[in-house]
């Protein structure tokens, strides 16, 4: 079988409570809540990088084109 690593996460009892009232309000299991929630915020972060680069390269070049523009170049209708 797969081997599947188990974490372990301490919470304040303030925490938790609130935790387990925003599970049973999504209808979640804790994992899966704190899988998601994780996931998401790294793919924020993975977004936010992708954005300050492009960003950064068309500062360095700031050209821009026309959807016109852009269909012309690829032959589209």
């Amino acid at each position: 079988g797969t081997f599947v690593p188990i974490t372990s996460v301490r919470f304040t009892d303030e925490e938790y409570e609130l935790i387990k009232s925003y599970c049973a309000l999504h209808g979640s299991s804790l994992s899966d809540a704190l899988k998601r929630a994780l996931l998401d915020k790294i793919e924020d972060e993975f977004d936010l990088a992708e954005y300050e680069a492009a960003k950064k390269t068309y500062d360095e070049n700031p050209v821009s084109y026309s959807l016109d523009e852009v269909r012309k170049e690829l032959n589209l209708k």
